[in-house]
């Protein structure tokens, strides 16, 4: 069986400017990137205005194994047979981090017969995205401390920086660390973490920001912490946010690439889906709704975390309607959440997937929520049985729930067709009527207490007094009113990730809040959730190599 790299590097891609015709896009958008990626330039959207928006399908899934469920690879496989069928779409989703890609879950950019490529250009710089964030998200902390060093005219307290550090890779050494050491002349010392590039307060910006002028405005009202008299410091006051901006220019633009049966890809921005709202750009999504009938995106982890977060987060600040969601599971997924072990997946089990089912109806019951038709789509795998199909397929019916199996992985746009002609006849005959889980002029407690009850099932939240302290500063500055973004595990509905399957009968611990004010949303941190990941005891980096005439290996 090939590898998804064997199956990339031979695909047949098409010059970047042959899918850039497939859209009517005219060269002079165009800023070529080799010869097979491109950025689009701004012009493109403002002439294209006038024209009505297509329609809006958001990929998401249940809770995952550690290793995912095939999200983005349904998502691409979708998008193929939808053009297949004749019809003008688009794949607009998130772009890789190196930290996962080197860790333990490899890259991002789909699987099989369903990949967005060049493959190996994607999983690793791409165009430089990440790392322009990272250098602007480190300006800003050089910044601080320079500010600091050079007299503190805004009274900065160290002890209360709430700005960190970033890297686009899993080191977990870099969590905590001191610095300024090493005398006067290295600044003033203090304690710093760090974060992966992904989770950075200025990825988020970046995907939600709607111009360089927004994008300017929003790295402006960037909170990096408080003053010896408790009042919030802004980037803003240090001056930062116009060498930010500048540095972040060309990152800005969205990125046109290609699947591997040519169907035009926009693939922008890709914010951690726990500490921020795990969506491609705001940008990306806008352009991809005027050049196309159907936009197929994504967000990040299950429903729990990337579609709440998508609705209530990305589509309120976007004014975006989604008009269809596909909700992914896999069936060793719910044999996973019905407790079978891990290493035992791939054996039939009745049992365990009746088990874990309850996982699934779970979800789809919070998307319902946000009254938006909902179809499930079960990613095949080979090991799967008749049977254990059989038995998905027919409880999603007696849900009212309409089903399409995937065979996208082995078959490519082929093997997506039941399914995109299952999403055309819903959003045929059912209608969309989208709304928001909640108001935000609610008091911060009663919205997060609002999705840890009606998304996680959960009985009610505790608050510690660390994260009361912290809404208290947040009521007092006028920051209430914002939505919020939950800091929680993936694996489960709960924040205690060995909980599986529909847990009930548990609360919700806030151990801490904290405030990105630049992307307009509050923080609420759960359980032991960590900003910057580890490396496993095998790291996917270890299989990585490249030979002498430059071909890469070992990328998945």
């Amino acid at each position: 069986m090939k590898t998804d790299i064997q199956i990339a590097q031979e695909a047949n891609m098409i010059p970047i400017s042959e899918v850039a015709k497939k859209l009517n896009i005219n060269s002079e958008y165009l800023e070529p990137y080799g010869r097979y990626k491109a950025k689009l330039s701004d012009k493109l959207y403002e002439d294209l205005q006038d024209k009505e928006d297509g329609k809006l399908i958001l990929v998401t899934a249940t809770n995952p194994t550690p290793a995912g469920e095939g999200k983005t690879t349904v998502s691409v496989g979708l998008g193929q047979a939808l053009c297949k069928m004749g019809k003008n779409a688009i794949v607009a989703i998130r772009e890789p981090s190196l930290g996962p890609c080197m860790g333990i879950k490899g890259g991002a950019a789909g699987g099989g017969h369903a990949q967005v490529v060049p493959m190996e250009d994607i999983n690793l710089h791409f165009t430089g995205d990440i790392h322009a964030i990272g250098a602007a998200n480190n300006l800003l902390s050089s910044m601080i401390d320079n500010h600091i060093h050079q007299g503190n005219e805004l009274g900065i307290d160290p002890r209360q920086i709430t700005w960190k550090r970033v890297v686009d890779l899993n080191d977990r050494a870099l969590r905590q660390v001191v610095v300024g050491l090493g005398g006067p002349i290295n600044g003033v010392p203090r304690e710093d973490e760090f974060m992966i590039t992904v989770a950075s307060e200025v990825m988020a910006i970046l995907c939600l920001a709607n111009d360089i002028e927004d994008l300017k405005n929003r790295l402006g009202n960037i909170i990096i912490g408080y003053n010896y008299d408790g009042g919030p410091v802004t980037a803003r006051d240090l001056e930062a946010e116009g060498a930010m901006s500048a540095l972040l220019k060309d990152a800005l633009n969205p990125n046109l690439v290609q699947t591997l049966e040519n169907t035009p890809a926009l693939m922008h921005g890709g914010p951690f889906a726990n500490i921020a709202h795990g969506c491609n750009s705001v940008k990306a999504s806008n352009l991809a709704l005027k050049l196309s009938d159907y936009v197929v995106t994504e967000a990040g982890f299950g429903a729990d975390l990337g579609a709440e977060k998508f609705f209530d987060i990305k589509c309120r600040s976007a004014n975006l309607k989604p008009d269809a969601v596909v909700l992914v599971t896999t069936i060793r997924a719910l044999k996973y959440n019905g407790g079978m072990d891990r290493s035992k997946l791939a054996e039939p089990d009745l049992q365990a997937l009746e088990k874990g089912f309850p996982n699934l109806e779970k979800h789809i019951e919070n998307v319902n929520k946000y009254k938006v038709p909902v179809v499930v789509t079960l990613n095949a795998f080979a090991t799967d049985s008749k049977e254990e199909i059989e038995f998905i397929k027919e409880k999603c019916i007696q849900l009212g729930c309409e089903f399409a199996l995937s065979k996208v992985w082995a078959e490519g746009g082929e093997g997506g067709l039941e399914l995109a002609k299952a999403v055309l006849e819903t959003l045929d005959k059912k209608e969309s009527n989208f709304q928001p889980l909640y108001d935000l002029e609610l008091p911060i407690e009663e919205k997060i207490e609002t999705i840890a009850k009606e998304i996680y099932g959960a009985n009610g939240i505790i608050i510690t007094p660390k994260a009361q302290k912290s809404i208290n500063k947040l009521n007092e500055i006028g920051l209430s009113n914002l939505p919020i973004c939950m800091a929680k595990n993936q694996y489960s509905l709960s924040d205690d990730p060995a909980l599986l399957g529909r847990p009930t009968d548990f609360t919700i611990t806030i151990s801490d809040i904290r405030v990105s004010a630049g992307a307009g949303f509050i923080v609420a941190l759960t359980g032991d959730v960590m900003t910057m990941p580890g490396l496993p005891k095998k790291p996917a980096a270890n299989s990585i190599d490249v030979d002498k005439d430059g071909k890469i290996t070992g990328l998945f």
